[in-house]
């Protein structure tokens, strides 16, 4: 009877180290794997989502001190009964000329053989 308890022991402490060696395996593949994607990650030139929420909050702050400076100076314009020459419902407003593009750049002609 104890040579069965015996053999039991044996092969719970066989199954013992089998599963931390498993575990150990399983550590080291995840490991490995976050190692990696964050290689793949750091090729793609993303940004960390701290980055994008502090930019966008940025933007948003932007925003709004513009549309206030916006109001202030549409304020001040009427205070002063200037009207914007860009607003569409001025009929009288002078058209706007079109952009000029630039001419486009030409690419060097290949040197002549000697």
């Amino acid at each position: 009877m104890q040579s069965e308890n015996r053999l039991l022991d044996d092969l719970a402490r066989v199954a013992t180290g089998a599963l931390g060696a498993l575990t150990g395996v399983r550590d080291e593949l995840e490991t490995r794997l976050r190692d990696q994607f964050e290689r793949v990650l750091s090729r793609m030139n993303l940004v960390r989502r701290e980055e994008f929420d502090a930019v966008q909050a940025m933007a948003a702050k932007a925003r709004a001190e513009q549309e206030a400076l916006a109001a202030r100076v549409a304020a001040l314009e009427a205070r002063l009964g200037i009207t914007s020459p860009a607003s569409p419902a001025e009929p009288h407003a002078a058209p706007r000329r079109p952009l000029r593009s630039r001419p486009a750049m030409r690419k060097p002609k290949p040197a002549e053989p000697l």
